[in-house]
C-alpha cells in the first residue's frame, strides 16, 4: 500500500474537523483505504472531494444528493478534469437553480412572496383572491418561476 495522508493532515489541509471527515467516512462519501494498525489513509484526490462535499453542503445540497453526484467519480483512481467536468455540469445546473431562487427571494422579499397569507395589504395587489394557492404551498413566487413577469410581480 502507498503511502497516504493521515485524517489529521486531510482535516488540518481541508479544513474540516476530524470528526465531520468520519461523518462523511460513515455516509460512504470517502473511502479511505486502512494500514495494518487501522490507521485511515487517504488519498490526495480526498481532499478535492472532501472540498467539494463542503461547498456542496453550504449550497444546501443533502448528503444524499451529494453521495449521487460523487458516485459517479471513479474508484481506485485519482479523478481525471474530465471526470470532474462532468461533476461541474450536473452541479452547475443545482447552482443555476439556487442562483434564480435567491435572485427571486432578492426581488420578491420586500413585496409579496406568494404565501398566501393575505395578511398584508399588499396581498391583494400581488396575490388577489389567493390565486398563488393554486400553484401550491408555500412561498410560491420565490420557490417558483410560474408568476415571472405577471402584473406586481
Amino acid at each position: 500500500m502507498k503511502q497516504g495522508l493521515t485524517i489529521g493532515d486531510v482535516a488540518r489541509r481541508t479544513g474540516l474537523s476530524v470528526s465531520a471527515i468520519r461523518f462523511y467516512e460513515s455516509r460512504g462519501l470517502v473511502r479511505p483505504d486502512r494500514t495494518t494498525g487501522g490507521q485511515r489513509q487517504f488519498q490526495r484526490a480526498d481532499i478535492r472531494r472532501l472540498s467539494f462535499i463542503l461547498v456542496a453542503q453550504q449550497m444546501g445540497l443533502t448528503i444524499e444528493e451529494i453521495g449521487d453526484v460523487l458516485s459517479s467519480l471513479p474508484e481506485g483512481r485519482t479523478p481525471t478534469k474530465e471526470d470532474w467536468t462532468k461533476i461541474s455540469r450536473r452541479f452547475r445546473k443545482h447552482l443555476d437553480d439556487h442562483i434564480a431562487m435567491v435572485e427571486r427571494l432578492r426581488d420578491k422579499l420586500d413585496g409579496c412572496i406568494g404565501c398566501g397569507c393575505l395578511s398584508m395589504k399588499t396581498c391583494q395587489l400581488y396575490n388577489p383572491d389567493d390565486s398563488a394557492r393554486r400553484n401550491g404551498p408555500g412561498p410560491r413566487f420565490v420557490l417558483t418561476t410560474e408568476h415571472v413577469g405577471k402584473p406586481g410581480q
